[in-house]
């Protein structure tokens, strides 16, 4: 069975793996019998292992549960210093004044900039100076004044989701 494929188009790595794929799966007179399979078998494995390797940093991206607790819910009320619609996800930051009176900044880690504006989001709506009460969840080191937005809610009552607008029932 020959494949033929165009290495050019292939990224470092899968151009890499196949290369050795073809190294090891090559047919040659000379290979003593059952020396072919062993290559084969090495050949998947190594595919296997970059195919592994290649998904870990997708995955440890999108691990919320390791820089938040979902276990401690916080309520924040200030004003928005910043909006950052940036991938790979969203920013508001807020200042908000302490028992004390002192102002804190606090930021706030939302969806991603596409996801908010197709679920109905506009950059423009939530802009700095506006009031704000965020929900959400503290990041897991409690020195950082951070977190995961659950919801927002203008000071007209409008509410947004880590994703957008809510809507509907479940608001």
């Amino acid at each position: 069975m020959n494949i033929a494929l165009d290495l050019c188009e292939l990224s470092g790595t899968a151009r890499l793996a196949v290369e050795i794929c073809q190294v090891y799966t090559r047919t040659d007179r000379r290979i003593p019998k059952g020396v072919g399979m062993e290559r084969r078998a090495l050949a998947v494995l190594v595919l296997g292992v970059g195919a592994l390797v290649a998904g870990v940093p997708a995955w440890a991206h999108h691990s919320f549960a390791a820089a938040y607790d979902t276990t401690n819910a916080i309520t924040v009320h200030g004003v928005i210093s910043q909006v950052l619609l940036r991938n790979p996800h969203s920013w508001f930051v807020i200042d908000v004044k302490d028992a004390s009176g002192k102002i804190e900044q606090w930021s706030f880690e939302a969806g991603t900039p596409s996801g908010m504006i197709r679920n109905g989001y506009k950059p423009n709506i939530i802009k700095q100076g506006a009031e704000v009460t965020i929900k959400g969840f503290r990041a897991r080191d409690a020195s950082q004044n951070r977190g995961m937005l659950r919801e927002l809610t203008t000071a007209d009552g409008q509410v947004y989701g880590m994703f957008g607008p809510q809507e509907g029932p479940g608001k």
